[in-house]
């Protein structure tokens, strides 16, 4: 297989992909908005900054089946084989050694600095939902209106 540049995989794949997922807004004040569900995409967006098939470097941060994270990132071996062509490199410590982790795996590697605030803001969100699924931390009420007990 040919090596192909990113802004090139990227204009191939940006409006035709089985990741896509495509939702069309009523007004045009709201627009439309492409989603994308590909393995090591960020924030789930179509944007070629954080689409995992056209970076040849793509870092994610996901939650496990077992309430635990993983950091998946591109490995540059076997850029062909799609199975083989992602690392997840678990986190189990607690939140600060998570956190320098994925510092060190992204902008003080030199990997995706660009990266690095998305995916602190993923683990963030990721750290919480784990808490509440083993039940150390209660969810989140619903705000009731006022008058009502």
């Amino acid at each position: 297989m040919v090596a192909c540049s990113d802004s090139l995989l990227w204009e191939l794949t940006r409006n035709n992909s089985c990741f896509l997922k495509k939702k069309n807004g009523h007004t045009k004040r709201s627009g439309a908005v492409q989603f994308s569900v590909e393995k090591a995409n960020m924030t789930s967006l179509n944007r070629h900054k954080y689409s995992g098939l056209a970076n040849t470097k793509v870092a994610n941060i996901k939650c496990t089946d077992d309430n635990r994270a993983e950091l998946v990132v591109k490995t540059a071996s076997k850029p062909n084989q799609p199975k083989k062509n992602y690392a997840e490199i678990p986190m189990n410590k607690d939140y600060r050694r998570v956190e320098s982790a994925i510092k060190k795996h992204t902008s003080e590697n030199f990997y995706r600095r660009d990266l690095e605030s998305a995916a602190l803001g993923k683990w963030t969100k990721v750290y919480q939902a784990n808490r509440r699924a083993k039940g150390i931390k209660k969810p989140v009420p619903c705000k009731k209106g006022r008058g009502t007990n």
